[in-house]
């Protein structure tokens, strides 16, 4: 049932097959249905460090290192870069003032320290985002300027209680500023920074007036990664958003899904009737497959768990997809045993690290080509151990 990724014929012949389509996305091992992205794009910027490979599976930094730094902070940036996580995500959501700012969500309550901050007290509000209603204090009611006055904090202290040593230190960064830290860590190491950018809520701020594509489009172009071999891929949980990017740079694009049971925010906005579940099928993937070069799976998906939280029988998501030439990131893989299966859960403390060796292990076996982590460290090491097989 897990068979290492040397012994499944899909996932090599898949993987070894596309050359160009690699090189295109800077893979060292890519899809077939990528080779068309290798196409030179004349667009962007000048002079960039030598491209580099992504190894197979890719590490990406989910929220940079959050399992150790607040999230989304150049302070937790970096310490994924330093720990060699090969790629580095960003979350952005807009402010008033139509700058693009990296935080997981636009409710920043829970993430800075917002509510010691009497002056914006009169903030507070209740609002239906994506039909969840939430109270707190939102992005898209601060001027930049007014956010810039904030600093960032642990978002789950409970069980990272290490992490809040650092509540306070960093400010609310902005995607541009990212996109230079990156360019300077490139140049001083000698090879392109790769980012993992996600549009979040697209529907709903475009209904605001603050549509977030046109904006990172901009950016994009400015700091040029608007290439189809940019080292950076864009991601949304809204395939409509990934299908307006397209149409406005040539950088990867990937398409998250939610549990299967679930159906996509601007699909529910526009009456489309396919949940996750009919993405997933064959003909879903290929139509994913028309305008984006990956998917980004809930861990779920590929291997299902049971009442208990063990896992089950893996799915044939994995095979299907690379049918289609896409690429599988799936996400989120953490240290703790709260967040992990319960077959690798190590005694009862639910914020103690389980083993989350074993855990990558397992699904490295299913043959996807990388996965989100909070742990870079610990991703970095299982990959290596699972490429010495």
């Amino acid at each position: 049932m897990t068979q290492g990724a040397r012994n499944i014929p899909g996932r090599r012949t898949v993987l070894g097959a596309a050359v160009i389509g690699s090189a295109a996305l800077g893979l060292s091992a890519g899809t077939a249905g990528a080779a068309q992205a290798a196409q030179a794009d004349t667009r962007g910027a000048g002079h960039r460090p030598p491209q580099k490979k992504l190894p197979v599976p890719t590490i990406v930094g989910h929220r940079g290192a959050s399992g150790y730094r607040p999230e989304h902070t150049l302070g937790s940036y970096q310490l994924a870069l330093d720990m060699g996580a090969h790629v580095i995500e960003q979350d952005l959501v807009p402010t008033k003032d139509g700058h693009l700012v990296c935080r997981h969500e636009n409710d920043i309550t829970g993430t800075t320290d917002v509510a010691d901050h009497p002056e914006f007290a009169g903030r507070k509000t209740t609002k239906s985002v994506d039909g969840v209603s939430l109270t707190g204090w939102f992005t898209e009611d601060f001027t930049l300027a007014e956010l810039k006055k904030l600093r960032a904090k642990e978002r789950i202290p409970q069980s990272r209680p290490h992490s809040t040593l650092y509540n306070g230190r960093w400010e609310i960064p902005t995607f541009e500023e990212v996109l230079r830290w990156a360019d300077e860590e490139g140049r001083r190491r000698g090879e392109p920074v790769w980012l993992y950018v996600e549009t979040k809520h697209p529907t709903y701020f475009r209904g605001l007036g603050l549509g977030l594509e046109e904006r990172l489009a901009k950016l994009l172009r400015r700091y040029g990664r608007d290439r189809r071999d940019s080292p950076l891929f864009l991601q949304s949980f809204e395939p409509t958003s990934m299908q307006r990017m397209a149409k406005l740079v040539s950088t990867p694009r990937v398409v998250l899904f939610d549990a299967a049971n679930t159906q996509p925010w601007d699909f529910k906005q526009s009456g489309d009737p396919r949940f996750v579940a009919d993405l997933i099928k064959p003909e879903g993937l290929k139509w994913i497959a028309s305008f984006a070069q990956g998917i980004g799976p809930w861990v779920d998906l590929i291997i299902p768990k049971d009442a208990t939280g063990k896992l089950g029988k893996p799915t044939t998501l994995v095979r299907d997809a690379h049918a289609k030439g896409l690429i599988l990131h799936p996400y989120t893989m953490r240290n703790e045993n709260s967040f992990l299966p319960a077959d690798f859960r190590i005694g009862t403390d639910p914020n103690a690290y389980g083993d989350a060796f074993g855990a990558f292990k397992t699904y490295f076996e299913q043959g996807i080509d990388g996965i989100f982590t909070d742990n870079p460290d610990t991703g970095l090491l299982a990959a290596a151990d699972f490429n010495k097989k």
